[in-house]
């Protein structure tokens, strides 16, 4: 008997497979009050969860809050969370309906108040293309575009960390090692590449699937590999 697959394993919440809590250094939510405030950064963090460095901020109300770092923020810098045209800053938060186009932003909320759900890797930042009556069409790192309300929060600038990529990994375990840490596999293995009890892609003469790869959603989980449910396949 095969053992079981990688995502069957990863759904059982052994050792392996779960990043320890401690390793991240907190939720990265924008506040729930809108009230306009001004904060002061305190320390840039390390995050080994992330591929961003995080900056403590504290606030003109005495309480603290984790963000995520601006290209060339430092310790001592201002940051304003406004809803007003002035505070257009890299480092601060506003509304994406007051930034002008062409701004890049980052950490941007997918509705109003959910605290920040894109762009939020090292090094990253969307464009703010063009503004419709109540909506806001931003050009995200993909090259997507995406319209969202002109009430959702932003921060304006590029996310720290960028040149973290251009040192490469030197050895297999120090990428294994980064990967473990994020709650990421490393190396992965196709599934064409295992044999027939390891995975339903293994075996054969040679590497290639056998089988039609679009599977059934009520498949078993032993089964469930490949295009799942797939509502088309193959070029189009």
């Amino acid at each position: 008997m095969g053992k079981r697959l990688i995502q069957q394993r990863r759904g059982r919440f052994n050792g392996r497979y779960t990043v320890p809590s401690h390793r991240f250094r907190g939720k990265i939510k924008y506040q729930h009050d809108r009230k306009r405030q001004t904060g002061i950064i305190q320390d840039i963090i390390h995050d080994p969860g992330r591929t961003a460095p995080l900056a403590k901020v504290r606030l003109s109300n005495d309480k603290t809050q984790l963000i995520i770092a601006a290209e060339g923020a430092k310790i001592g810098d201002s940051v304003h969370f406004s809803d007003e045209k002035e505070a257009v800053r890299p480092g601060n938060i506003i509304p994406i309906g007051v930034i002008n186009e062409g701004f890049p932003v980052y950490n941007i909320e997918l509705k109003p108040g959910d605290g920040g759900k894109l762009v939020r890797a090292g090094g990253s930042s969307a464009t703010i293309v063009a503004h419709e009556s109540d909506k806001t069409v931003i050009r995200l790192p993909s090259g997507q575009f995406k319209t969202i309300s002109s009430d959702c929060r932003a921060t304006i600038g590029a996310v720290a960390g960028g040149g973290r990529k251009d040192k490469p990994y030197l050895k297999a375990g120090k990428k294994y090692i980064a990967r473990r840490v994020q709650g990421k596999i490393h190396p992965v293995v196709r599934g064409v590449a295992m044999s027939p009890v390891d995975h339903p892609h293994g075996g054969g003469a040679h590497q290639h699937v056998g089988k039609p790869k679009t599977i059934r959603r009520g498949a078993s989980p032993g089964r469930k590999v490949g295009s799942i449910a797939a509502k088309r396949t193959g070029r189009k």
